[in-house]
């Protein structure tokens, strides 16, 4: 006798985000005292510009140890840091990373993969943030160059003292630009 499963619902992620999904260094994807470190900070907005205090962003990139020459970034290390927003905003201390070669010739700007978790989603939010100090490598890189010219800016951090903010927008007309993974 074969048996059938049944496969489960669908259900939206969260709210409990910040229970079991978070460690006391999470947020460390540099350690403490790291050379040019930054903090990235922002927070997220649901679709009629309420903040979400209960919604999750994970960062990773090419890690602080990481070179550009390395082969297609094959072999870096990556960085890796989670941050709730229970206290109203993210917080992810870590490097501005190096370019990393995209395909054929091309290299990508520095920039840090973001995923969102929040209620009311049933999947995950993928984007990046990129930083307005490489003007030139973000005119040459082919992700950002395959947004509408209008919609880029959504993808830039906003520098402050001690790093960048970069606030995320689940949906309305200023949403942040997220990708199909």
């Amino acid at each position: 006798m074969t048996e059938h499963l049944l496969s489960t619902p669908s259900q939206t992620v969260g709210p409990y985000l910040h229970i079991g999904l978070t460690w006391p260094d999470g947020a460390f994807a540099a350690p403490v005292g790291t050379e040019d470190a930054v903090w990235i900070r922002g927070e997220v907005f649901d679709g009629a510009g309420e903040p979400i205090t209960d919604a999750l962003v994970e960062t990773w990139q090419v890690d602080h140890t990481a070179r550009a020459e390395l082969d297609r970034a094959r072999s870096a290390r990556m960085g890796f840091g989670r941050s709730d927003t229970r206290d109203g905003e993210y917080a992810i201390h870590t490097v501005v990373p190096p370019r990393v070669p995209a395909r054929g010739a091309a290299m990508q700007a520095p920039h840090l993969n973001v995923s969102v978790f929040a209620r009311g989603l049933l999947h995950r939010v993928v984007t990046r943030i990129y930083f307005p100090e490489f003007g030139a490598a973000n005119a040459a890189d082919p992700v950002l160059n395959s947004i509408e010219p209008a919609r880029r800016e959504r993808l830039l951090a906003r520098r402050v003292d001690d790093g960048y903010v970069f606030d995320i927008r689940l949906q309305g007309e200023l949403e942040t630009v997220f990708f199909d993974v």
